[in-house]
């Protein structure tokens, strides 16, 4: 079953908190322990069944990011050292204020941001040149942010005077600018290695003292777009090691309305099988390593 938080109950930690695919346990020390399942979530449901090993590559991914740009911004990473039962997907972390505020950027218009563009010519409130298509790449990157919904809810797009609204003026100039930063850091990495990084999304936390850090995952499948740049064509369907394959599986091929009031049918094995395929190709592409299961798990 999708989202069991019985399932790490032999930790014998208490849960703080549950999200569709991240589980966070208080450590002794006042830390936290943040659990990566194998659930995978899409259209604001977590689907079943799970993703085998999904869990690791997207803690694993994350590791490897939050290594590239330690120099941009701090992260949240106390320790990898872990409990036995979540080897591979768990990290210590710090506790911290979260902003209630999803940080987007965009180098890419595709996804939401192509719904939108469609209809006024800009994405959250950005002016863009007409003559754009779905997967066209963007003059510069933009940064789009969106509100945080509770667990069911969808996230709702807003512009940045919204966004500053609710954070503050200066902390949300702030988060445009790491936001920015970071996308143009790492869009650069995956570009070396063949892949377009056409969006994501950061989320960030406030220390006691104010300091902003970057939290949760970074740069993954499951937080961002991946495209093969050697397929790359604008107006067309990309080529994509993220879950846009199974989103793509839901809304296309499965019959189901993502309109209506019944949930999504039950993965079928191709589907679960190809998609942990590109969660483990995008982690090989982008780190250069083969994501050896056996060593990570112990």
């Amino acid at each position: 079953m999708p989202h069991d938080s019985a399932q790490f109950a032999s930790l014998g930690l208490p849960l703080v908190h549950a999200g569709k695919v991240r589980e966070l346990y208080r450590l002794p020390d006042g830390n936290l322990l943040m659990v990566a399942t194998d659930n995978v979530s899409a259209y604001d449901f977590v689907l079943s069944p799970t993703i085998p090993d999904k869990g690791v590559v997207l803690t694993q991914l994350s590791l490897w990011w939050f290594d590239q740009i330690r120099d941009v911004v701090d992260n949240h990473v106390v320790s990898r050292e872990v409990p036995d039962a979540v080897q591979g997907r768990a990290l210590v972390c710090e506790p911290l204020d979260m902003l209630p505020v999803e940080c987007v950027a965009r180098g890419y218009l595709t996804g939401s941001g192509w719904s939108e563009y469609q209809t006024g010519r800009s994405v959250c409130g950005v002016p863009l040149p007409d003559g754009l298509v779905d997967g066209s790449r963007l003059p510069e990157p933009i940064f789009t942010p969106a509100t945080k919904a509770p667990m069911g809810e969808h996230d709702e797009n807003v512009d940045f005077d919204t966004m500053a609204a609710t954070v503050g003026r200066e902390v949300a100039a702030r988060l445009r600018e790491l936001t920015l930063a970071l996308y143009v850091r790492a869009a650069a990495i995956a570009e070396q290695r063949g892949i377009i990084l056409a969006d994501t999304k950061f989320e960030f936390g406030l220390r006691p003292d104010g300091t902003i850090v970057v939290a949760d995952e970074v740069l993954t499948p499951d937080s961002s777009r991946f495209w093969d740049a050697a397929t790359w064509e604008p107006g067309v369907r990309q080529d994509s090691f993220d879950k846009q394959f199974l989103r793509d599986w839901l809304v296309k091929e499965s019959g189901w309305d993502r309109t209506g009031d019944q949930p999504p049918p039950t993965l079928p094995p191709h589907i679960v099988a190809a998609t942990r395929g590109r969660y483990l190709e995008a982690f090989e592409r982008l780190t250069g390593a083969a994501l050896r299961l056996d060593a990570v798990l112990g």
